[in-house]
């Protein structure tokens, strides 16, 4: 027989129900909480069924923006790779106007460079403080990984 609760002994007692009844209730009670369990998940299970879902959707959309940095970081170290391996030493007293940021930058270039410049076979990118002088090819591949350390690009306006 389950254990009784105190009211029920205290009924028991002064006599008001049966032995049998109360023992027929105790089997009750334990049949609901036993059945309550397997009904299915509570409220409260749903609930946290719900911020778990959540959360893993959050974690996914973080995971991709992480993903997303991490390959733009990659690619612009590659650009300045590019730029550091290929760029043409500076040789010239000429000077060579162009606006970057705002302002007006100069860069000393020689005749065969500034002819080059004009025609779209060189191009000014950004190196760290500096500016450089590309090759068409080499600022093909900087301008598919990073556009933006692109300064000038007289061969670009034209196609």
């Amino acid at each position: 027989m389950a254990k009784a609760n105190p009211l029920q002994e205290q009924l028991l007692k002064a006599g008001l129900v049966k032995k049998s009844k109360v023992a027929a209730v105790a089997r009750e009670q334990a049949k609901a909480r036993t059945a309550k369990g397997g009904a299915g998940p509570s409220e409260i299970e749903l609930e946290a069924q719900r911020a778990r879902a959540e959360k893993a959707e959050r974690d996914r959309a973080l995971e991709a923006e992480r993903k997303a940095q991490a390959q733009q970081r990659e690619l612009l170290a590659q650009a300045r790779q590019i730029i550091r391996e290929r760029q043409l030493p500076r040789s010239g007293e000429s000077e060579y106007r162009f606006t970057a940021d705002g302002a007006i930058r100069t860069l000393l270039v020689d005749a065969e460079q500034r002819r080059k410049l004009a025609a779209g076979a060189l191009v000014i990118v950004a190196s760290g403080e500096g500016y450089a002088l590309l090759p068409r090819v080499a600022a093909d591949q900087v301008l598919s990984r990073a556009p933006a350390l692109v300064v000038l690009d007289h061969g670009q306006s034209a196609a």
